[in-house]
């Protein structure tokens, strides 16, 4: 018999438990052992619950007690949790984890001390929810050099944008249905600014190198820029607004960022819609592949947790391997890439966005007040030098190749 412990008894921790017990028989087929959780650490009691008995509200009698050997963390913060998972570590406790602010954090540190200690630290559902996309670059794809991630990985926002898709209704509008329906919280401020994202990327982004790429130097931006207007242009153009997070190693640098991008019909990405999300991933032999599904909510984030309680299940005693070392990869100014790019500006400067720009191709839906233009592939440097020629702009998008 496993014996486990669940650390937050909220939204994905109450999953964990759900997940655990109603698919007890296969679980413990897959895992060639029973499980069973012992505790459920909490600040609050739950009367009525029918867990209520295993619920404790001191964190040292789940450390001190040697049956426990899998620790499931869904606290989210990094406080208590960072300490938490890092004691547990250390006394050879395996530690699963849905807590991407953690990871993106501490992720390199804590893998270290489980190699050293001969446990696990697994951290699947972190970026995706309910998508594989950790096990996939650990395993599936260690015959690959991966090259480009694309992902769409906050369900929030891809909520958001795809609502004002379809229904031509502004941001702000969205975002307090979004709120009423629960799919966005009181404070989204992680969420429509791109920090949720922003961190999802810094870990992928680290697998895919090997190496520890810090989520702070990762060049973000949100979706509260984006209007109604800006989607009547992208149908114009044969597009969709998405917020993406991707990477790229290449030839001069590793580029990552989070922000709203274009997309044409033909990229598999556009069609993924509400709260679904996705990850596209390049391998320079493979090629392209996508993994999609449910990036969030308590029993598709709960399934994950659980997956990789089975997967420390199976290996007792030694360590799965993933590759994440500290030495920091240098992230690239974002100026250097290239790109195209979607511009508005007032009508009155049509002239000086032509001046600057050169060639560039109009784009008009017969909004009489500004001019609107896809400029020609170009640096993000010189594309800013431009745009302070003309003194500004109603708004730019970033058009993905």
């Amino acid at each position: 018999m496993i014996q486990i412990a669940v650390l937050g008894y909220g939204t994905v921790g109450s999953g964990v438990v759900e997940v655990i017990e109603t698919n007890k028989a296969d679980i413990n087929k897959k895992a060639a052992e029973d499980l069973a959780v012992k505790y459920i650490l909490d600040l609050r009691d739950f009367p009525g619950d029918p867990y209520e008995s295993k619920v404790v509200h001191d964190y040292n009698i789940i450390l001190n007690d040697p049956d426990v050997t899998i620790i499931c963390e869904t606290m989210g913060g990094t406080k208590p949790a960072y300490e938490f998972t890092k004691q547990a570590l250390l006394a050879g406790k395996s530690v699963c984890t849905s807590n991407k602010e953690l990871v993106a954090a501490h992720g390199p540190e804590l893998l270290k001390i489980a190699r050293e200690k001969r446990c696990n630290y697994l951290f699947e559902a972190s970026v995706g929810g309910g998508i594989p996309i950790i096990r996939p670059l650990n395993y599936s794809l260690t015959a690959e050099h991966i090259d480009g991630i694309t992902g769409i990985l906050n369900g929030t926002t891809n909520y958001i944008l795809t609502k004002m898709d379809k229904e031509g209704v502004d941001f702000d509008e969205v975002l307090k249905e979004a709120q009423e329906k629960g799919y966005a919280e009181r404070n989204p401020e992680a969420d429509v600014e791109g920090y949720d994202a922003c961190r999802k990327i810094a870990i992928l982004s680290s697998l895919m190198s090997g190496k520890n790429v810090n989520y702070e130097d990762i060049y973000t931006e949100g979706i509260t820029k984006i209007s109604s207007a800006d989607f009547k242009y992208a149908k114009q153009m044969n597009k969709s607004v998405k917020l993406l997070a991707l990477s790229r190693d290449t030839e001069d640098g590793f580029f990552a960022m989070v922000a709203p991008f274009l997309i044409s019909r033909e990229h598999p990405l556009y069609s993924v819609n509400g709260v679904f999300n996705a990850v596209y991933v390049h391998g320079n032999m493979l090629g392209d592949s996508m993994y999609y599904g449910r990036g969030a909510g308590k029993l598709p984030t709960a399934s994950a947790v659980v997956s990789d309680v089975v997967d420390c299940a199976r290996h007792q005693g030694k360590t799965i391997m993933c590759f994440w070392d500290e030495e920091k990869v240098e992230v690239a100014d974002r100026k250097r890439a290239r790109r195209k790019f979607f511009v508005r500006v007032p009508a009155d400067k049509r002239e000086a966005a032509m001046g600057a720009f050169g060639a560039l191709a109009e784009v008009n839906v017969g909004l009489a007040e500004e001019f609107a233009f896809m400029t020609q592939e170009m640096s993000e440097a010189e594309f800013d030098e431009k745009m302070e020629k003309i003194g500004g702009c109603l708004n730019r998008i970033r058009i993905m190749a």
